[in-house]
């Protein structure tokens, strides 16, 4: 019995690693388009099927940006950002439409510089944050754009593929 609990969190925190580097090689692979990364459909995705346990998968990917990219002020605001994006998710989690995701999923990305002026604004005062923020403006266009069409594409397949893993993972688990 001990040996398949143990079994049973290896495979959880090695699942939550998985998920976290996949969030972190989609924003690196797409890079070189601006604003266009599968961050926000994967954390939607995660989320619908993880529920709750998507924090700790977040978080990983929040200390990885980190540290590849240092701990500047912007890093203050993905601590918060990409959890207000599950807790939206977990609030609206029996929505089953990829259409109604992909106005979600581009919304934020239209929100998200607002969102990240947050530190700005304690930091700098409003005149920083609306600085930050205006400045953004085209890019969280491009966000939404790029949110909205990930997700509308990739809802499906990805969700199925991600509910057959949680499943097979369930699948192991002894029953008590």
């Amino acid at each position: 019995m001990r040996q398949t609990q143990h079994r049973q969190k290896i495979m959880y925190i090695v699942t939550m690693g998985l998920l976290s580097a996949i969030l972190l090689i989609g924003q690196l692979g797409m890079a070189f388009l601006p604003n266009i990364e599968p961050v926000s459909f994967l954390i939607i995705a995660y989320t619908l099927v993880y529920k709750k346990r998507v924090f700790p998968i977040i978080y990983a990917f929040v200390i990885l940006e980190g540290l590849i990219f240092g701990f500047g002020i912007w890093w203050v605001s993905y601590l918060y950002i990409w959890s207000i994006l599950a807790l939206l998710v977990l609030l609206l989690q029996k929505t089953d439409s990829a259409i109604l995701w992909a106005v979600i999923a581009g919304a934020y990305g239209l929100a998200f510089g607002a969102l990240c002026s947050i530190p700005y604004l304690i930091s700098g005062g409003p005149g920083a944050a609306l600085t930050y923020w205006a400045a953004g403006i085209p890019y969280d266009i491009l966000h939404c754009a790029g949110n909205f069409v990930i997700m509308l594409v990739l809802y499906h397949p990805v969700l199925h593929v991600l509910k057959k893993l949680h499943a097979s993972q369930l699948e192991k688990l002894p029953v008590r």
